[in-house]
């Protein structure tokens, strides 16, 4: 790596670590693992232009990589999403996953245990490069009497303070998810509203279903079909579950009766999935690992976050004349008001007011 390209990289990689340093949040072992792990992930990029010029690039490779580049060109052609050297790099880190956030609560809340940067805003988890810290954290965690889970993740926006590259923990997705992400991700390069995570989430993935409608669309194809009836069959139990925990955990039990049932409601949430899973999914059940694995407050904290708003974007797209430019301008205004506006301001959206 040229050393004029190495420090340049090293400064861009100091503000936002000094930044974090600065919050006070957490320990320094804690942001030089950061440090290494987004240093690691930089050096392993390539450019995807080479790799296709490349005889010795493993065929199935390159044709994801080619699928990718012209999503990419779409993203910002016809979405208006950001032009930039992102997606336009390819990074095989030899493992599963880029990295592995750590979620946690308490015993009897459905509150997550937050952590504040001042780029990202708060957000309700920590995120590790090594599986063993994640691991090691979330004991931690368990040892003060708190919930924990540990989910591994395969890809994640720097929110255009670097050039984020494809990863090779992309490549089991189909291709349908593997473009989704592309456009999921450049929108939070388009626009992020620190610690709002529902709105930020609900935002990109609005963008993404939308900008595979229009990919599709393109190319003259039909929408393919998809297994979103389950997904949101699922989430809805989900949901509903944490919904009866949230009304137990508010009540006047003594700690030893919320705590029994407490487990009791987990297992209610199994026996209803199964049931569901019998009556509409013809015994086949995609979420059986996820529900027969153990269960607790933090496993369920991701539920909800990236579809609650979706609808009230799709209603602000139609009435920006689903046009792109304006479409995002006014996302930007929604982020300029106040948590108690801009919470009115969508639910009345959801109403396709």
């Amino acid at each position: 790596m040229p050393n004029a390209f190495s420090k340049d990289l090293l400064r861009r990689l100091a503000v936002p670590l000094l930044a974090l340093l600065l919050g006070g949040c957490s320990t320094l072992d804690y942001y030089a693992h950061l440090g290494q792990g987004q240093w690691q992930l930089l050096q392993a990029r390539q450019p995807i232009e080479r790799l296709l010029d490349d005889p010795a690039t493993a065929p199935d490779l390159a044709r994801r990589l080619a699928l990718s580049q012209q999503a990419r060109d779409f993203a910002s052609v016809q979405l208006q999403l950001p032009e930039n050297r992102s997606y336009r790099l390819y990074a095989d880190l030899e493992r599963p996953f880029v990295v592995w956030n750590v979620f946690a609560t308490p015993e009897f809340s459905l509150e997550p245990e937050l952590h504040c940067f001042p780029i990202a805003g708060c957000v309700a988890y920590r995120g590790y490069y090594q599986q063993g810290r994640a691991r090691g954290a979330a004991a931690l965690l368990r040892q003060e009497g708190l919930d924990t889970y540990i989910g591994g993740v395969e890809a994640y926006s720097t929110l255009g303070w670097f050039d984020d590259p494809l990863l090779n923990t992309m490549l089991r997705w189909s291709d349908e998810r593997f473009i989704a992400v592309i456009f999921h991700e450049l929108a939070h390069q388009q626009y992020y509203l620190p610690g709002d995570t529902a709105f930020n989430e609900s935002f990109a993935t609005f963008v993404e279903r939308e900008g595979l409608r229009q990919w599709h669309a393109s190319r003259g194809e039909t929408l393919p079909a998809t297994d979103d009836r389950q997904r949101q069959q699922f989430i809805e139990l989900v949901l509903a579950s944490r919904e009866r925990l949230r009304q137990l955990y508010a009540s006047n039990l003594p700690a030893q009766d919320r705590r029994a049932a407490k487990q009791a409601e987990f297992e209610r949430l199994r026996r209803d999935y199964r049931a569901l899973r019998q009556r509409e999914w013809g015994g086949q059940g995609r979420y059986d690992a996820w529900i027969e694995s153990p269960l607790n407050n933090a496993k369920l904290l991701p539920f909800g976050l990236y579809d609650q708003w979706v609808p009230a974007f799709a209603t602000l797209f139609t009435q920006e004349g689903r046009d792109w430019r304006a479409f995002y301008a006014a996302v930007a205004a929604l982020g300029r008001l106040s948590e108690a506006d801009r919470q009115a301001e969508l639910e009345s959206l959801m109403q396709g007011d």
